[in-house]
């Protein structure tokens, strides 16, 4: 028995031709998560979902579920769409790239989908955005069950402090960094792949208001546990910006 969801607050996050005239949609709902729906005729000349179906527009949309593919019934514009380029695209793009590969289909993450929306508007507005993009990919990778440990050392179980250096482990987290260690005897018996990042930065991350300073180290360390947790398959969008 097909599912029937009404008026579901969602996004776009990317579309491909399928058959002759329909899209083919992944889409980030609000009480739903991710889900891919078929828009039947879309393509048409005459379809009232022609350019409608934009990755990020504030979409209300409807559809019918019936196993693992739904059909969109309804579509409907909330707001004007965010007018992205550049730089702000690109980031936009990679955004929507984590969320298809990061989260399952059918887990919806409501808290996550509000600060999408929030990062959207931030790159709409042309602000600064590495500090809303970072604090986006830590949520996105606790929304996955990867979420970062920012409070304690993970060998000493300390609390962190902000004035010393971490190695942050995959699978474990950070682990102080004294002066008489060198990159040859650090972490070792804690797993290869740890970045070095300040304890300033790892708290100003948790705090979800990091500062410039910050940015550059937190850069590194989510690009780092980014590519641990997707394996070898590159992100498209990275290498279209470039």
């Amino acid at each position: 028995m097909a599912a029937r969801v009404s008026l579901q607050p969602a996004y776009v996050l990317h579309g491909r031709p399928y058959r002759e005239s329909s899209v083919l949609l992944e889409v980030f709902s609000r009480e739903h998560g991710r889900l891919g729906l078929i828009a039947r005729g879309a393509r048409g000349s005459r379809s009232r979902w022609k350019n409608l179906l934009q990755p990020f527009r504030p979409l209300l949309l409807s559809w019918n579920l019936r196993g693992e593919l739904g059909t969109l019934t309804g579509a409907d514009q909330i707001a004007s769409p965010p007018a992205l380029s550049g730089e702000c695209l690109f980031c936009g793009l990679y955004a929507n790239e984590l969320l298809m590969r990061f989260l399952q289909r059918f887990d919806p993450h409501p808290g996550l989908f509000e600060h999408y929306g929030e990062l959207l508007g931030a790159l709409a507005a042309g602000m600064e955005v590495q500090g809303f993009l970072r604090v986006f990919e830590y949520r996105l990778l606790s929304a996955a069950g990867f979420g970062l440990q920012l409070e304690r050392d993970a060998r000493s179980g300390e609390p962190l402090q902000a004035d010393a250096s971490y190695d942050y482990v995959p699978e474990a987290g950070p682990v102080r960094r004294t002066p008489r260690e060198g990159p040859e005897d650090t972490v070792d018996d804690l797993g290869a792949g740890h970045t070095l990042v300040s304890g300033a930065a790892l708290l100003a991350l948790k705090s979800g208001t990091p500062d410039a300073q910050h940015l550059p180290e937190l850069k590194s360390l989510m690009r780092r546990l980014i590519r641990h947790h997707l394996g070898d398959r590159p992100i498209r969008s990275q290498q279209l910006f470039r």
